[in-house]
């Protein structure tokens, strides 16, 4: 792919002279996905490619992995760039979806002073671009910023119980301080800005290696490994499946302006961690017995979205179980895990 190794090589102005050659519909947008390389920002990419989009695919790589966008190497509009959101960076676009930074627990503390410049500085420089070029941008927050919720479910107006200064508090408070840049924005200079908190997503592009609790049960299940439950296994959470999740991105940002957030985006559908243990046991035929650890610190007791305000300004709710998702997602585990080319061998 053309593009791609010129991206790779740092050669932006010539890709640019080259798309501002092509002649695009007038619905076509050119549209920058951070974070796209990622398990949630490939799914997204390879949506927008397939309704005729441009799409600018930014990714450091910290986590996110080349062969989650391989594939969309077949679609004219595709574009990869290697750079970090903590550096500012000046493209003409349309709209920005903001996604990046690393998720997951293990992930985000590896190198927890990066995580809250991926957080700030990242909506920041991102911000700072929509601004000069008029575009639309969407914030991907998080349900981190209830905390240990003291609200059940958690509603959009809920301010949350978050620790601060605990191991945790570099992706809940980096994501409370983006979310403060985005209205800031919108408030001070007029950006159009979409905010959505996600609660737990799972499906197809998670890495073995994540972290979280979704990804680390089926893992260790095709190993025939034992199931590590922290804590009793009482505490609950609320599975998204990806595909649910991309669409409401797409409504969220084809919402009208006034529509601002913050947006709960995920699934109401409640399962404690010990019940989630069961069925993926069941689902992939396993032999392996369930293990207690302790809780993590401020790891929160129960998690799930009232998803009220997407239902009545966005049309959207998650129509995908949670046996039908983890089908779907076992499938990916099992092929991955089998794969000798695969970018993840060595963490499998």
């Amino acid at each position: 792919m053309p593009n791609l190794r010129k991206v790779l090589s740092g050669d932006l102005d010539k890709l640019f002279d080259e798309d501002k050659a092509l002649q695009r519909p007038e619905v076509q947008k050119r549209i920058l996905v951070t974070g796209g390389a990622g398990f949630l920002g490939s799914h997204l990419c390879e949506v927008l490619l397939e309704a005729g989009h441009q799409v600018i695919c930014a990714d450091n790589f910290s986590t996110g992995l080349h062969q989650n966008v391989e594939h969309l190497a077949r679609f004219d509009g595709f574009s990869l760039i290697a750079h970090d959101v903590v550096e500012p960076i000046d493209l003409d676009v349309d709209e920005i979806y903001n996604l990046a930074c690393p998720a997951s627990p293990p992930h985000y503390q590896a190198d927890p002073v990066h995580t809250t410049k991926t957080c700030v500085l990242g909506a920041l420089n991102m911000l700072e671009l929509a601004a000069r070029h008029g575009a639309r941008i969407f914030q991907a927050s998080t349900s981190e910023i209830y905390g240990d919720p003291q609200v059940h479910p958690q509603v959009e107006t809920y301010r949350g119980n978050v620790n601060p200064f605990g191991p945790r508090a570099c992706y809940d408070e980096g994501k409370r301080c983006a979310e403060t840049l985005f209205f800031d924005f919108n408030r001070a200079r007029h950006v159009e800005i979409k905010v959505v908190r996600i609660f737990n997503t799972y499906g197809p592009r998670m890495r073995p290696d994540d972290g979280r609790v979704v990804s680390n049960f089926i893992v260790q299940a095709l190993k025939g490994e034992d199931i590590t439950i922290y804590g009793d296994g009482s505490q609950t959470r609320s599975f998204c499946f990806v595909d649910d999740l991309i669409d409401g991105f797409i409504r969220v940002m084809a919402s009208p302006a006034s529509v601002t957030g913050p947006i709960n985006l995920g699934n109401p559908a409640e399962f404690t961690i010990g019940e989630l243990a069961e069925q993926v046991i069941e689902l992939t035929g396993s032999r392996s017995q369930i293990v207690h650890r302790p809780l993590p610190v401020d790891d929160p007791r129960q998690r799930r979205p009232d998803i009220s305000l997407a239902e009545r300004e966005l049309g959207w709710r998650p129509s995908v179980d949670l046996s039908a998702g983890l089908a779907q997602t076992i499938g990916h585990f099992d092929a991955l895990l089998t794969r000798p080319d695969s970018e993840l061998m060595e963490v499998a």
